[in-house]
């Protein structure tokens, strides 16, 4: 390989101060957006990008290709039903986004056009179509537009009988939108232009100009966001305005757009809740009375406040209640058993009370698509490493269920009982058992170890559970065991696990991936010389975090929108989504949390020590992770490490936090990640 020069960034020392301890931040220079010498800087680390990988490019292409060959090109969505219309998507051969359709009454009926994603977006290097809401008299559509990535959304209206987009927008918006019950008003929410908190709710009267619009609700709390959303029975206009850790909710009959807003509950702190309607009564998800995974507790509609909630489905200690949905005839329970998904259907009338049978060791399954009240037929979706995902129509009377849709795999020499899913249990440093689940193709399972790619996110309370993808395949397929660390920060294992892995709890969630990581050597799964660990976002701090403390496990690293810069990011509340999250990582005003925060921040520990193989990615117009953050990163790695490993950085100067919106260019964006794991295996095809 011809040898190429990395970029090497200016040192320009700025000084951060806060608590009478002073950090040195040579690469501060870098967060001035636009400006030329940070653009010339990302265009060189891109440069730098493809000539060190040039030697790649047609496994990249091969890659690409691979997968998508994979893929149904020409699909369809399994239509549902809402408001007398069945609703559904299609993608076509060789266009990169979707179309939306409906038809009337019956599946045989004329389809209806509503939207060609691929028209709309002509013109746009990145495009996104989100929130679609119909009004009640099913004659216009809202929906939200981003054109940037960084999530702020334009609203348009669109009249489904004339096909004309009305003149009127409404800008900077979270992109979804509510009827009122007689299709004349909209509420929509709107974001600060600076911190793109959603933080205000207004109402806006069709056909009169967007400055017309007039605010219903205002978040002056900057740890709170708020939403608007209608009851499933459409009876009831929703706001609920929520923190990390506490929530409030606000409601008016969908009827009365123009009444007052009453509140179910005032914010009480550390108190969590959510609601759903049914009939004369409120039926509320709540930690209330430490019920530290949830509970499920009702009121009368006229008597909404806490000293009137009664139990409907009591706590208990082993099992997290993450979501549940209201039917007519039943209350259907999502729900999560040592670590594992569970859907549990039960009458009103308390004759019927039973979980949907599941037996694999590890998978995935989750209800959706449920809009119709009065129905017996459940939607739910089921995979696991090795089983493409299916979505399932379960009749909860006869407990019959009916396969509507299964992943296509587009190659005949798929067979998901040539790969094996299994879950293994690692120790950590505490003694406490962290989950880990493998996937691999049985036949090329070696005794001596495989390359392995170890994911892992552990933040938010978000769980990462086993899912099957079709990209995955060209790891597997070639030798590579790929496993997911259900680390602490996950509520894999129920709402304690999350508790234990923030805050100051946080080092828990990087020990665990240390712990997980060891264990898959320690058992032959994989050696040092051939383990890889992936993250993103919040996972890419954790990639952050674990590269400085055991560099040596791995031989690869793939850090994608990472927030690497803790400390600073946290100290400076201009910045989306900062004060929001206090309560996750901590208030670094607060002395304490600083010097803890600054004990495991990526960027602040860079040191001069040997570090594996990274490629780090990012996108320009990320709002979430702003793209200084790994730009930095990069910067003092380039500075302070002592070895000749690859570091790479690429800057994807169209999008934003969740990367290509077209589906090609996303799966291009996985070959990338693929060729650079491929090229460090010497595996070249």
């Amino acid at each position: 390989m011809k040898e190429h020069h990395a970029p090497i960034a200016k040192k320009i020392p700025h000084v951060h101060e806060a608590h009478g301890h002073q950090r040195i931040d040579n690469y501060h220079w870098m967060t001035q957006r636009d400006a030329p010498e940070v653009i010339d800087y990302l265009n060189q680390e891109n440069d730098y990008y493809e000539k060190m990988t040039a030697h790649t490019m047609h496994l990249k292409e091969d890659l690409f290709e691979e997968i998508k060959s994979r893929i149904n090109e020409d699909d369809e969505s399994v239509p549902y039903f809402w408001n007398g219309y069945w609703y559904y998507t299609k993608m076509k051969k060789g266009e990169s986004y979707p179309f939306y359709y409906r038809k009337k009454g019956s599946l045989s009926n004329k389809e209806e056009l509503l939207f060609d994603v691929n028209e709309m977006a002509i013109g746009h290097e990145f495009f996104q179509l989100t929130g679609m809401s119909v009004s009640p008299d099913n004659m216009k559509v809202s929906y939200g537009v981003d054109t940037v990535g960084r999530r702020q959304y334009t609203i348009f209206i669109k009249d489904l009988i004339t096909q004309e987009v009305l003149p009127q927008s409404l800008e900077l918006t979270t992109g979804g939108a509510v009827w009122d019950a007689d299709n004349k008003t909209l509420f929509f929410v709107r974001k600060d232009e600076q911190t793109l908190r959603a933080n205000q709710i207004f109402k806006y009267k069709l056909g009169d100009q967007p400055d017309t619009a007039t605010i219903v609700y205002q978040e002056d709390d900057e740890i709170y966001n708020c939403y608007v959303y209608k009851s499933k029975s459409r009876e009831y206009i929703m706001i609920k305005s929520s923190s990390t850790l506490t929530d409030e909710v606000r409601f008016i009959k969908a009827n009365q757009p123009d009444s007052e807003f009453k509140v179910v509950q005032p914010r009480t702190e550390m108190l969590e809740y959510s609601v759903l309607h049914y009939g004369d009564h409120f039926y509320i998800m709540t930690n209330k009375d430490v019920a530290t995974n949830f509970k499920i507790m009702k009121t009368e509609v006229t008597k909404p406040e806490m000293e009137n909630w009664v139990d409907v489905i009591p706590h208990q200690s082993d099992v997290l209640l993450e979501d549940f949905e209201i039917f007519k005839k039943y209350l259907v329970i999502s729900d999560r058993f040592n670590g594992l998904n569970r859907i549990r259907i039960k009458s009103w009338d308390d004759t019927v009370d039973y979980f949907l049978p599941f037996d694999n060791e590890t998978y995935t399954a989750y209800t959706g698509g449920n809009y119709d009240f009065d129905t017996v037929k459940l939607r739910y979706q089921y995979n696991s490493l090795t089983t493409p995902p299916s979505v399932i129509e379960f009749d909860m009377d006869t407990r019959e269920e009916v396969i509507l849709k299964t992943q296509k795999v587009q190659d005949p020499n798929f067979t998901p009982d040539d790969y094996t899913s299994e879950r293994v249990w690692a120790t950590a440093k505490d003694g406490v058992k962290v989950p880990i689940s493998l996937v691999y193709k049985k036949s090329l399972r070696k005794k001596t170890g495989n390359p392995l790619l170890i994911y892992g996110y552990g933040s938010y309370g978000s769980t990462i559970d086993p899912y099957f993808s079709i990209s995955r395949l060209s790891l597997l397929d070639r030798g590579f065991i790929y496993a997911i660390a259900h680390i602490r920060g996950s509520e894999y294992l129920g709402r304690p696990w999350y508790e234990d892995g923030k805050m100051f709890a946080k080092r828990n969630t990087f020990t665990d991936f240390i712990s997980c990581s060891e264990h898959l050597i320690e058992e032959g799964y994989t050696s040092t010389s051939h383990l890889y660990a992936s993250g993103g976002s919040a996972g890419g701090l954790l990639m952050g975090a674990i590269m400085n403390m055991a560099p040596q496990l791995y031989n690869g690293i793939l850090s994608a929108v990472p927030f690497v810069d803790v400390v600073t990011t946290m100290l400076d509340d201009s910045i989306p989504l900062t004060t929001g999250e206090y309560d996750e990582w901590g208030n670094p005003n607060i002395k304490d949390s600083y010097d803890y925060m600054l004990s495991y921040s990526p960027y602040d520990q860079v040191q001069k020590q040997d570090y594996p193989n990274v490629l780090v990615t990012t996108g320009y117009h990320d709002s979430q992770v702003q793209y200084w953050e790994p730009a930095k990163w990069v910067a003092r790695l380039r500075e302070l490490k002592t070895d000749n490993n690859l570091l790479l950085f690429k800057t994807d100067m169209t999008s934003g936090h969740s990367g290509a919106s077209g589906r090609y260019d996303a799966l291009k964006e996985v070959a990338i990640d693929y060729a650079f794991l491929l090229d460090l295996e010497q595996i070249d095809s």
